[in-house]
């Protein structure tokens, strides 16, 4: 029992996710695959979908690396099953990057978003992660990366999402920029290519947030390295403040050491993560249990 006379919420615990006659359980680590295991849900039961799954040809050694060639192949029964569980104002977020196959970009992923829209999906939005810390390096024909894509799905174009919750500071150009005002700020100045677009940049004086572009400049440390490709915390995290509220429902398939699941505990979300790897089941609950020794309090 908590200080507030409830009971603190365990791995172990079953706490049911009403979905008309059906439920489904929520803050659980499931091991499997899956494609396999997302078959037994009912339908429209998750507010988000955040993962990173693993890339084509890496992570041979833990997820047996899928070929360029098969990679969609490969992915789109995963992304049916994702289409079936994900709520019709939910969203699925893709972390994903194309790799370098013969001194060239290979197009897995553009094949990838190609098939998922025939599946049913709509490709909404892309965001860039800007990785502050990539590994320095020299290559003969291109120079080190520094960005992965966040791929925004919807099942409809009316989905929700929380633009205020990932507001940032206006920044020290505003001080320069609304010091001195002409005429033309004071109004909306209406664009002379007709598209509608016009500003009054007076309506900023004393605002201390905008929202942000969709080039993500996070934090990229990672608190955990046991596994082989973790990412921030503050990526799902971003996400999940995005398009969630608190008590929504976050799903992440591939969950490795369990990042995502802990963002979504540290904002009050609920959470499901899957991973067909046993150690990295292990390793999710093991994580969770050292960051929230006491569990949920409900």
């Amino acid at each position: 029992m908590n200080s507030h006379g409830t009971h603190a919420l365990t791995l172990l615990d079953t706490v049911p996710v009403s979905v008309g006659k059906e439920a489904v359980t929520k803050d659980k680590i499931i091991c499997g695959d899956c494609a396999e295991i997302l078959t037994g849900f009912p339908a429209n039961c998750v507010d988000l979908i955040v993962t990173s799954p693993p890339y084509a040809d890496s992570r041979k050694n833990t997820y047996g690396g899928v070929s360029p060639a098969r990679y969609v192949e490969w992915f789109l029964p995963k992304t049916l099953q994702f289409l079936h569980v994900l709520k019709p104002t939910g969203t699925f977020v893709l972390n994903i990057k194309e790799k370098v196959v013969d001194g060239e970009r290979h197009t897995y992923v553009l094949e990838l978003i190609l098939a998922m829209r025939k599946q049913g999906w709509f490709w909404t939005e892309e965001f860039v992660w800007h990785k502050k810390n990539s590994y320095p390096g020299k290559w003969p024909n291109r120079f080190r990366d520094s960005w992965e894509r966040c791929l925004q799905f919807n099942k409809s174009k009316q989905f929700n999402m929380y633009q205020d919750a990932v507001r940032v500071p206006m920044g020290s150009w505003a001080k320069t920029r609304l010091k001195n005002l002409s005429e033309t700020d004071k109004r909306r100045d209406e664009s002379k290519v007709k598209s509608g677009f016009g500003k009054n940049i007076s309506q900023w004086i004393g605002r201390e947030s905008a929202y942000p572009t969709n080039v993500l400049h996070l934090a990229t440390e990672c608190g955990n390295r046991n596994h082989s490709a973790a990412f921030p915390s503050a990526l799902p995290g971003w996400f999940i403040k995005l398009f969630t509220q608190e008590g929504d429902l976050i799903l992440d398939p591939f969950v490795g050491s369990g990042t995502t699941a802990v963002a979504a505990h540290q904002l009050g979300r609920y959470y499901i993560g899957i991973d067909v790897k046993a150690e990295y089941c292990k390793l999710a609950e093991e994580e969770i249990t050292r960051r929230f020794p006491q569990g949920r309090l409900l």
